[in-house]
């Protein structure tokens, strides 16, 4: 191998070597970017669920309690059971 041979297929070595690890760099980089927003999206987005999860637990509870009113209020309504009167024969 001649001198000139060696040192063009050194230098495209070193270029595709060069450009690997750029792009393995790059992917990295993009990769390690994209977690942290999907991260940050995912804090706001848990927090914004448990935010809705307690309003409405709250509302639950406070139809709970007026159902029990409601109950309440037709059993007062409707008054106690009537008994049967049977005739003796």
């Amino acid at each position: 191998m001649s001198a000139e041979t060696l040192t063009i297929v050194i230098s495209a070595i070193g270029i595709v070597l060069t450009l690997g690890a750029s792009l393995f760099a790059g992917f990295a980089w993009m990769v390690r970017h994209i977690d942290e927003r999907i991260d940050a999206v995912d804090k706001k987005l848990s927090a914004r669920i448990d935010s809705v999860e307690e309003k409405l637990s709250a509302r639950i509870d406070a139809l709970a309690d007026e159902v029990t009113g409601v109950k309440i209020a037709i059993a007062r309504l409707e008054g106690p059971p009537r008994h049967l009167v049977t005739a003796s024969s």
